[in-house]
């Protein structure tokens, strides 16, 4: 049987980050497991054409100069585009700014009453006599903190199509930092100064891709610590010894990114499947014959009847000439999905909202992102603490977004990586 000091699952992000400080500690007993054949996760990246797409739209915003810095110094020759983010909201046939909920004075007058009534109500004390509003789980936290106004016209239909589920679900802090909250006071100074920055006002973007920064990681993997092809099949924990595709693996510690309800399947832990919600979302990338919409990169569609919840645009990040959109449609978990009727669906709902315009098609990928965004709720976030701390006991490590059951940015699992790391060499 073969031995490795630290096993490794999945060579996205989150597991070559893990290989990769190993490697910088002198650590380099090690292997990672990869059931694909390439690297990346959800982070790789497609070049048909003369299109770059990624799977979804990946940007990179870094609030740690150290982890930018290390990763430029190992992509030599490629370009890297600092951008200021453009974003808008498509409401009632006018693009809003982003966030929502600090831009409603740009909405139709009726509708700009309706949402500043609602939010003046929901947040003043001055006039609140009633008890606060309960906020036991997400969609109520909205209603509470923004009024029924805001929410029935962005957050609510907006969040329902990202997360294709009832936000009542949800635990109130599902979003945790990511979400863009505002106070009265913020909403009433913006329509005369406006100030929409938030976490990402600039995002960082490879020429080549999001798969530039995957590689900038794996530069730093010691030479044959990837197996590509090779995917778990089961994990012993009293024995230490892991299954795959082709051997069996004995170690000392692991580290999974692996969903994590299948990845507790594998170490055959006792749970309830039912604990684990999630969505899928369906990424068209589409490349057209020629320009179409200038300076916006990404935008938000909360209508019902419109398939999309959000639609990229990478030929503003490129300055391109041709116009390269992602377009991006949520699912529930067990859906099933038509591809070519989904694919006919979206070209008409491009025409009809005018993002398209009588362009010519030249190019395309698809692709199923499952899971795609996890749910965060009470009972998952308990049922995760429980179990995570039954395979600490063997040394076993579940971490990323998909292996901490949690919505998190690409520089978080990096991060979260090296900790992890550091922490067995402190």
């Amino acid at each position: 049987m073969d031995s490795v000091r630290t096993l490794i699952i999945g060579a996205g992000v989150s597991g070559l980050a893990t290989a990769a400080a190993l490697s910088e500690r002198k650590d380099d007993d090690y292997v990672v497991l990869e059931a694909d054949r390439e690297i990346g996760g959800w982070c790789k990246t497609v070049k048909k054409d003369g299109f770059v797409w990624d799977y979804s739209g990946h940007f990179f915003h870094f609030k740690h100069p150290e982890i930018e810095r290390w990763l430029r110094e190992r992509m030599p020759g490629q370009r890297i585009r600092v951008v200021e983010k453009k974003s808008f909201i498509w409401f009632g046939g006018r693009w809003i700014d982003f966030p929502f909920q600090k831009n409603i004075h740009q909405l139709p007058r009726a509708d700009f009453i309706d949402c500043l009534h609602d939010l003046y109500f929901a947040r003043s004390s001055d006039v609140k006599r009633d008890a606060p509003a309960p906020e036991d789980n997400f969609k109520e936290m909205l209603h509470a903190r923004f009024g029924k106004g805001i929410c029935d016209r962005f957050l609510v239909p907006y969040n329902e199509k990202l997360y294709a589920c009832d936000l009542a679900t949800l635990d109130k802090d599902a979003m945790g930092r990511f979400f863009p909250y505002a106070d009265l006071t913020d909403v009433v100074r913006n329509m005369k100064a406006p100030d929409n920055a938030s976490y990402n006002a600039t995002f960082t973007y490879p020429e080549g891709g999001a798969i530039e920064y995957v590689r900038a990681l794996a530069s730093a993997v010691r030479k044959g610590g990837v197996s590509l092809q090779e995917g778990l099949v089961s994990v012993d924990l009293a024995r230490k010894v892991a299954t795959t595709t082709r051997r069996e693996l004995r170690f000392e510690r692991l580290v999974s990114s692996a969903p994590f309800h299948r990845f507790a399947d594998l170490c055959r832990l006792e749970h309830d499947p039912s604990t684990w919600a999630y969505n899928k979302v369906l990424v068209f990338n589409l490349g057209f014959d020629r320009k179409g919409k200038p300076g916006v990169h990404w935008a938000y569609f909360p209508s019902r009847e419109t398939s999309f919840y959000r639609v990229g645009w990478y030929d503003n990040i490129f300055e391109t000439d041709r116009m390269s959109l992602y377009v991006e449609i949520g699912f529930p978990r067990d859906a099933e999905i038509d591809g070519p009727a989904m694919r006919s669906r979206v070209l008409a709902d491009l025409e009809r909202e005018g993002i398209v315009a009588g362009h010519r098609l030249v190019a395309e990928h698809s692709v199923v992102m499952d899971p795609a965004y996890v749910h965060i709720t009470r009972r998952s976030m308990a049922e995760h603490a429980r179990l995570t701390a039954r395979l600490r006991e063997a040394n076993v490590h579940s971490i990323g977004r998909y292996g901490g059951w949690t919505y998190c940015s690409i520089e978080d699992n990096m991060l979260e990586a090296r900790a992890l790391v550091v922490g067995w060499n402190s």
